[in-house]
C-alpha cells in the first residue's frame, strides 16, 4: 500500500513538560493511504489518516523504534480527547506511566473523526461505509508505512478504542508487548450497548431534514434526543448531584443539545454504525500480549452484571481484569478519563514487561 507522509511540527520542547497546553515533542502527522480497500469491497483512492504524537521515538541497535505507545479514542472522540488534564497530566508528565522522556505516544484520529478522512470532507454518503476491522487495518498501515513503527510497547484504548484494542491484540498478536482495553467487552456488540446506538442512528435517519444524507442544510430535529446518549453513559449518582433541581437539569439539557448541534450528522451516523462488525471472539485465542482489561462498576454501556470480560481474561495467559468501584467522583463509562483511578495498575503492567 503506497503512502504519503506530511509532518507538521507544532512545537518541540527540550524537556518532558507542558507549556501553554503543549506537550514535549507534540506534533501532527498526516498519512495518506492510496487505493485503500475496505472489507466490503469499497475502495477509497486516498484515505487520509491523522495523528498527534508526543515525546520522541527511540531507536534500538537495529534502528527500530522501541518505545512507541498507541492510544485509541472512543466513537465520538478524537486524538485531542486524550489531552484533557485528568488523563494527560496523570499519564504524560515526568514520573508518570507514559513519561514523555521515555515514550513516544501516538494518538491517531480514527477513520471518520478529527483530521482523518470522513464523510463531511466532501464525499458525504458516497464515503465508504467503514467498520472496526477497516479502522484497525488502516491504523496498522498508518503506523508501519507512515510513521515507521513496527512494534508497540503498549496499545491502550477506551470505549470504541477499547474494543479495537481487543482486535489489535488478536489481529496483530506480535505487534505489541501489552494491551489495555478499557470500558469495553471482548464480545460481539449486543444488548443495551447496541440498542442505544441504534436509537442514536435512527434519530438522525428519521429526521425530516435528513434526506438520505443528501441534505444541504444540516438536520436539527434529532439533536433534541441526543442527550440520552450521555445520560446512559454517565455516573447516575453524579448526574443526580449535578442536576439536583429542574432548573439545573434543564440547563444541562440545553447545553447538551447545543453540543449536539455542532456534530455533523453524516459523520455521526457513519461512526456509530462502524461498530456493526464488532465480534472479536474468533481473534481472542491468538492474543500473545500481556492484557490488562479495565472496566468501571458504574459503566452501564458495559454492565458488570453481564460478567462478559472475566471468563475471557481468565483464558488469556498472564491477563488481568480490574473492575473499578463506584463513588461520587467516578464518571460511569467515562471513568477511563480519570487516569489517577487506574494508573497504579498500568504501572504494575509496564514494570512486568520485558526490557
Amino acid at each position: 500500500m503506497r503512502y504519503f507522509l506530511a509532518l507538521a511540527v507544532m512545537f518541540v520542547m527540550s524537556g518532558p513538560v507542558r507549556a501553554q497546553g503543549v506537550w514535549s515533542g507534540q506534533a501532527e502527522h498526516d498519512v495518506v493511504l492510496h487505493d485503500f480497500r475496505f472489507d466490503d469491497g469499497e475502495v477509497l483512492p486516498e484515505l487520509k489518516l491523522h495523528a498527534l504524537t508526543l515525546g520522541a521515538p527511540h531507536r534500538n541497535a537495529s534502528g527500530e523504534i522501541d518505545n512507541a505507545i498507541l492510544i485509541l479514542h472512543g466513537t465520538s472522540g478524537t486524538s485531542k480527547s486524550w489531552l484533557i488534564p485528568s488523563f494527560a497530566d496523570e499519564m504524560f508528565a515526568p514520573g508518570k506511566p507514559m513519561d514523555l522522556s521515555k515514550f513516544y505516544v501516538i494518538l491517531p484520529d480514527g477513520i471518520g473523526r478529527g483530521g482523518s478522512s470522513k464523510p463531511s470532507d466532501g464525499l458525504k454518503m458516497a464515503f465508504p461505509h467503514y467498520r472496526y476491522a477497516d479502522m484497525v487495518r488502516a491504523a496498522h498501515a498508518q503506523l508501519t508505512e507512515g510513521l515507521g513503527v513496527h512494534h508497540l510497547r503498549l496499545v491502550l484504548g477506551a470505549s470504541m478504542g477499547g474494543m479495537q484494542t481487543w482486535m489489535w491484540a488478536g489481529m496483530y498478536p506480535d505487534f505489541m508487548d501489552a494491551a489495555v482495553p478499557m470500558a469495553s467487552q471482548p464480545a460481539r456488540i449486543s444488548g443495551k450497548n447496541w440498542i442505544s446506538r441504534r436509537v442514536a442512528i435512527e434519530a438522525i435517519r428519521n429526521d425530516p431534514d435528513w434526506h438520505d444524507g443528501n441534505y444541504t442544510t444540516p438536520p436539527t430535529h434529532w439533536v433534541v434526543t441526543a442527550p440520552l446518549g450521555r445520560l446512559t453513559t454517565d455516573n447516575t449518582l453524579a448526574v443526580a448531584q449535578a442536576a439536583a433541581t429542574v432548573e439545573e437539569g434543564d440547563r444541562i439539557y440545553r447545553q447538551m443539545v447545543e453540543n449536539a448541534r455542532r456534530v455533523d450528522a453524516r459523520d455521526s451516523v457513519y461512526a456509530t454504525e462502524a461498530v456493526m462488525d464488532y465480534a472479536p471472539e474468533p481473534l481472542l485465542p491468538a492474543i500473545k500480549a500481556r492484557v490488562l482489561a479495565i472496566n468501571s462498576a458504574d459503566d452501564d454501556v458495559n454492565p458488570a452484571v453481564l460478567h462478559t470480560t472475566e471468563p475471557v481474561v481468565a483464558k488469556i495467559p498472564g491477563a488481568r481484569f480490574v473492575l473499578l468501584p463506584t463513588d461520587l467522583t467516578t464518571r460511569g463509562h467515562y471513568t477511563y478519563e480519570q487516569a489517577a483511578k487506574w494508573a497504579p495498575y498500568l504501572v504494575e503492567l509496564l514494570a512486568s514487561l520485558p526490557r
